[in-house]
């Protein structure tokens, strides 16, 4: 796949069949969809294209607006990429972009920009300035200019934004395995390892700090969490802590990762992080040796997990 940051530098001789969406999630509804696209297009002898947009429409229409997405464009980027898909471009969105009209979109960007040859777009889709365009001017224009439109049936697209819904609301509420059940992956966060205040190390724990840089990323409910990574190529296990750390009086919150059986310097390295089991909330306690002795029994269900769900 290869992957365009701006529909201006898109070229391609062969005839496209393109789907348009923010495919939140790459989840089992989005992978239907875009392994349609995919089949058609080889079947046909084109290519598949997938356009989205980034920073996310309402990010710049509605600056105000509280937004949380499944993805950031990266690991969007990556999952997409397993689908077969032949291009992905991420065009800019901008409040100028957003006055393009419908006619401007299709004529411009599907016709002249995409060579496009299908379009398939979910049902009730709207698109151009103030959201004009819709499935009956979609279908003027494919006459116009000579494209086919398929219309995905409501059913579909409706089972599609229900999943994405119960994604969110599943890691809001710590239920990872019906989270991960929808995905059909294991929902992940990215970051790079950064300085903490070194307290793990002090109580036998030490602990790598996340930092996940896109504020518009989903972070999963505060509590402890079964997490892997690959680290130089080798799968390691861990306990990942979400929230603020009551105990040691903290005051903002924090990711940290107790990786087991590791002990390499991990300072400034990018990692993913996969979320394999919610364990438990997070909870004040009283002392820090009854934190200690919480994190041993945490430690070892951690262990048991693993060790009776592999291969994960």
């Amino acid at each position: 796949m290869k992957i365009v940051k701006d529909i201006t530098n898109f070229s391609s001789e062969t005839q496209t069949f393109v789907t348009i969406g923010t495919f939140d999630g790459v989840h089992f509804g989005h992978q239907q969809i875009i392994e349609k696209l995919v089949s058609e297009a080889k079947k046909a002898g084109k290519k598949s294209v997938v356009l989205t947009f980034f920073p996310h429409p309402r990010m710049v229409l509605q600056k105000d607006a509280f937004l949380e997405l499944i993805n950031t464009i990266d690991e969007r980027a990556a999952l997409l990429e397993k689908t077969g898909l032949d291009y992905l471009i991420i065009h800019p969105f901008s409040k100028e972009f957003s006055r393009t009209t419908a006619l401007e979109f299709v004529r411009e960007i599907l016709v002249n920009q995409l060579n496009i040859s299908k379009l398939i777009i979910g049902y009730d889709h709207h698109f151009g300035k103030n959201r004009e365009g819709n499935i009956t001017q979609l279908t003027e224009y494919s006459h116009l200019y000579d494209f086919k439109v398929e219309e995905i049936p409501a059913q579909d697209i409706d089972s599609v934004s229900v999943s994405s819904t119960k994604i969110r609301r599943a890691l809001h509420a710590g239920n990872l395995k019906t989270a991960n059940n929808y995905l059909g992956y294991n929902f992940m966060l990215n970051g790079t390892v950064v300085n903490g205040k070194k307290l793990g190390g002090k109580i036998g724990y030490p602990t790598a700090n996340i930092d996940v840089k896109e504020t518009y990323k989903l972070i999963p409910k505060t509590g402890v969490y079964v997490v892997k990574a690959t680290v130089d190529k080798k799968t390691v296990f861990g306990m990942m802590n979400i929230g603020n750390r009551p105990t040691v009086n903290g005051n903002h919150q924090t990711i940290e990762v107790h990786f087991f059986d590791f002990n390499e310097d991990l300072y400034n390295q990018h990692l993913t992080i996969e979320l394999l089991y919610f364990l438990r909330d997070e909870h004040k306690f009283d002392s820090v040796e009854l934190l200690i002795h919480q994190l041993k029994k945490d430690e070892e269900t951690a262990r048991d997990y693993i060790e009776n769900n592999k291969p994960l």
